[in-house]
């Protein structure tokens, strides 16, 4: 009776294959989260609760000036058109169109007032945007900073309403 040596069975190659195919599929997740970390976690996150306080207050400044804000972003000449209303019409804002889990794709603009129209305030945005994002209005006035900010949706060729909410008195 010969017997045959062991890489002539199947069962042998068979085994060693999964484990030579957990031990890639391991060293690939691994090589895949040292390359994209995550950065959802502050490093400093003292620092970001004082700045939730003073974003609070930006925002309570933007309802008490009764700020509202029509955004519109064309898809096709990547034309960004913000019709502000309210009692604060500075020279330019800032807007701020931040992902929520990809700061790669943050886009921020500065916006000019035109000069016909001064609720009118147009900037430029170099690629196409779609998707979930943080919107954030931003502009100088004589009582401070004030900021508009809402989580959007954003889809082609639909306006983006900001600070539609009512001003609530306070207490």
């Amino acid at each position: 009776m010969s017997v045959s040596p062991w890489y002539r069975h199947r069962w042998p190659w068979f085994i060693l294959g999964l484990l030579g195919g957990s031990v890639t599929l391991s060293l690939s997740l691994v090589v895949i989260a040292v390359n994209n970390p995550v950065n959802l976690v502050s490093d400093n996150y003292y620092e970001a609760g004082k700045g939730i306080n003073r974003s609070l207050e930006r925002e309570l400044l933007a309802r008490r000036l009764n700020l509202q804000a029509r955004l519109h972003l064309d898809e096709l000449t990547g034309e960004v058109e913000l019709r502000l209303s309210g009692d604060s019409l500075p020279p330019q804002v800032d807007l701020n169109l931040l992902s929520p889990t990809q700061p790669a794709r943050d886009r921020r603009l500065v916006l000019n007032r035109s000069l016909g129209d001064t609720g009118r305030y147009v900037g430029q945005l170099d690629d196409r945007l779609a998707g979930r994002r943080f919107v954030e209005v931003l502009g100088q006035d004589a009582q401070g900073t004030w900021r508009l900010f809402e989580e959007e949706m954003i889809e082609p060729g639909q306006a983006l309403i900001l600070g539609d909410e009512p001003l609530q008195a306070a207490p």
